[in-house]
């Protein structure tokens, strides 16, 4: 996920990278509809050169490079190199010849005119300080008649994050996401991201919102150790909390997290936003 320059440090500080490292599998597991999700979405073909923005530890450019053949290529962008360094292991572990990482931030792509066939972001877009440059990246670097895809995510008002950063919430008052920080809600409400993306120009924009299974393979304590541990947008809440609450917090979020658990897993759901264009 990335952001402007000033904000680079924040996607790969340490503890975030730690987590990410650690959680990898069961993150990719969880994950993984809404990976499906975007990539059905997208309908990569044989043969397609794709660019992954804000790819992280590599999804869905990973599934994206098993779907093109060794006649196609896909590039996973990233604002942090650590999180490009999981993806690159992931993908050797995966036998993938096709696919590469490139440390870049969004706003300033470093891609010639017309070069890619397909461009997506899961879970990227709503973070870019500046959208509309950031979009007009994406349509410079698109070929005449090719696609962009994203995937976000729909309104905080759903399990994984009430039953979660929710009862935090009601504990310690005050906004969910700090103002002015990364929003992860950003274009939840309906027809915002298409309409970013009719005002750089792209046109037959579409856009669904959709829900999909978001479980994880796990207990409740390793859910929310997870979620807290890698959630950069909630910092700022989790950060207020007095030491003296956290064992009230924790055990409140194990009962309202409790209606979703089965038993080896989460299934949590997850409500996300679809939307794509296509450069004229």
């Amino acid at each position: 996920m990335s952001l402007s320059q000033s904000s680079k440090p924040q996607w790969g500080d340490t503890c975030r990278l730690i987590a990410s490292e650690r959680w990898k599998t069961k993150s990719a597991a969880m994950g993984r509809h809404v990976t499906q999700a975007l990539v059905d979405y997208a309908h990569p073909r044989p043969g397609m050169n794709i660019l992954d923005l804000a790819s992280g530890t590599g999804e869905p450019a990973i599934t994206l490079a098993s779907l093109v053949g060794s006649d196609g290529h896909v590039t996973a962008l990233d604002i942090s190199p650590e999180l490009l360094e999981i993806a690159d292991q992931r993908a050797r572990e995966r036998g993938l010849q096709n696919f590469s990482t490139r440390q870049s931030d969004a706003h300033d792509l470093p891609f010639p005119d017309h070069g890619f066939d397909l461009v997506t972001s899961r879970f990227g877009v709503m973070f870019f300080a500046d959208i509309d440059r950031a979009l007009r990246q994406v349509h410079r670097v698109l070929k005449p008649g090719a696609r962009a895809c994203f995937l976000v995510w729909g309104p905080f008002e759903q399990p994984y994050f009430l039953s979660t950063f929710g009862v935090v919430a009601r504990h310690v008052g005050g906004a969910e996401i700090s103002p002015g920080g990364p929003n992860p809600f950003r274009f939840a409400e309906p027809g915002s991201l298409s309409a970013a993306l009719k005002k750089v120009q792209f046109q037959e924009v579409s856009e669904q919102t959709k829900t999909v299974a978001w479980t994880w393979p796990g207990s409740i304590e390793e859910v929310w150790e997870y979620a807290r541990s890698v959630s950069l947008p909630f910092r700022g809440l989790l950060d207020r909390v007095p030491k003296e609450k956290w064992p009230e917090i924790n055990r409140e979020i194990y009962e309202s997290v409790g209606p979703y658990a089965r038993a080896d897993r989460i299934e949590f759901g997850a409500l996300v936003v679809l939307a794509s264009g296509i450069k004229p």
